[in-house]
């Protein structure tokens, strides 16, 4: 018998009922179930009809108003009064609104609840980004998650897992974003359907946390199901550092099973952007030097972290934002912002003329606070081009990493972030 991967691993020591093998269905315990305003009134909803009385433990709940917050109009308002009433209710602390919490994903790992060895179950397809922490987080309906509110367990199948081996260091301007973008557009956005992404080698030490969650966020986009990083000393530091006791890393077995292997050269990676209208459409930045945008948008719930926000304020630093462009910088949590702003960040990314937002999903998912008319050209560090995602249907966007987008804002066209930074900076 093979050995077992990291996914394999984590769900075994969840399970309540069923053997995590491949292909097997199994019921597994969550450490954490999380919803947001978009996906907890209608869990709410279910929730009720089923009967249940109560939630299975409330201190393992968390609940975010992030997507429609703040209220764009009376029916978000209405949304996010049904989660705040929710909590209410059923003693819920973990309830988080505009200036007290920030964008779900990356507010869960900030809040210390996420680490080595770890399971998320959420309504929303971004619960993956958790797998930066050694972790596993598993997207479901809002249905199935109120099942999960009463029962605190669901049943799933076990995936297939698929090896990413990175290897060497990245260049220059090169982050976990190009990683994934390479990635996907190696094997598609459904290669790794119906299976987890197991990112490990000795390259992921020359990815920090905030470039892990980058690369962990976007493996939906490849279709897979979750995926994980191996741990390492790295996030154990960090789950120290957000106040979590210390637990061993869950590694695969040397003789772990997986559909396939796959091995990324970090060395050998450019700053990589994809064109609309998939993620899997990657080019070098400087295939696409010269493209116009009409908007650049830096942040989402993996790339509005203070590593995004130094990168912005890097390309920034005494330069303007082109005439006719807009820019909207969107730190991801509120403890982001004002750590941002005790650095001096906010101060020269505000001073080169760019807007910066409370944080929210808002404009990510074309809801609100910065979407796009018919005709417009962003370049976004977001995590979904398809057509109107972030607006109009006959509007188009393309996804990079924070110094492309920043370098974006300032010559007013995609180009590399080198010929930027190497442009005169204003005494």
């Amino acid at each position: 018998m093979s050995g077992r991967s990291i996914t394999e691993k984590i769900l075994a020591a969840h399970a309540v009922e069923g053997r995590a093998v491949p292909g097997s269905i199994v019921t597994v315990r969550p450490d954490v179930v999380l919803l947001n305003d978009v996906s907890g009134p209608l869990a709410f909803e279910q929730f009720d009809a089923m009967g249940a009385e109560r939630p299975f433990d409330p201190a393992r709940i968390v609940l975010v108003a992030d997507h429609f917050a703040p209220a764009p109009d009376v029916t978000a308002a209405g949304a996010i009064a049904m989660t705040r009433d929710f909590a209410r209710r059923h003693g819920i602390a973990h309830f988080y609104e505009p200036g007290r919490g920030g964008i779900e994903h990356t507010l869960l790992a900030e809040l210390g609840m996420v680490g080595h060895g770890s399971i998320v179950f959420g309504a929303d397809s971004h619960t993956c980004t958790a797998g930066a922490f050694n972790a596993l987080g598993i997207g479901f309906g809002s249905t199935d998650l109120a099942g999960a509110l009463a029962l605190g367990k669901l049943w799933m199948r076990v995936p297939d897992s698929i090896r990413v081996e990175l290897h060497g260091a990245p260049g220059a301007y090169v982050t976990g974003k190009d990683v994934i973008l390479e990635l996907i557009r190696r094997i598609g956005s459904d290669g790794a359907a119906d299976a987890a992404l197991e990112f490990g080698g000795p390259g992921i030490a020359a990815l920090g946390m905030d470039e892990r969650m980058a690369v962990a966020n976007m493996a939906v986009e490849a279709g897979a199901d979750c995926c994980v990083f191996e741990g390492d000393a790295q996030s154990l530091a960090d789950m120290q550092r957000r106040g979590m006791a210390p637990v061993e890393a869950v590694m695969p077995d040397a003789d772990a099973a997986y559909r396939a292997v796959i091995r990324i050269d970090l060395c050998a990676l450019a700053p990589m952007v994809a064109r609309p209208p998939s993620p899997a459409s990657g080019v070098a930045v400087g295939t696409l030097r010269g493209q116009r945008v009409d908007q650049v948008y830096v942040g989402n719930c993996s790339n509005g972290t203070m590593t995004d926000l130094r990168q912005v304020a890097a390309i920034l630093r005494g330069r303007q934002v082109a005439p006719g462009v807009r820019m909207v910088v969107v730190p991801a949590t509120q403890k982001i912002w004002r750590q941002a702003m005790a650095e001096g960040l906010l101060e020269v990314i505000s001073a080169a003329g760019a807007a910066i937002s409370t944080p929210t999903c808002g404009a990510c998912f074309g809801g609100h606070m910065g979407i796009l008319a018919a005709g417009e050209t962003a370049i976004a560090t977001t995590n979904r081009n398809y057509r109107g995602r972030m607006g109009h249907p006959d509007s188009q966007v393309f996804l990079s990493n924070a110094w492309v987008a920043a370098a974006a804002a300032v010559a007013g066209e995609i180009c590399p972030p080198d010929e930027v930074m190497a442009m005169e900076v204003a005494a």
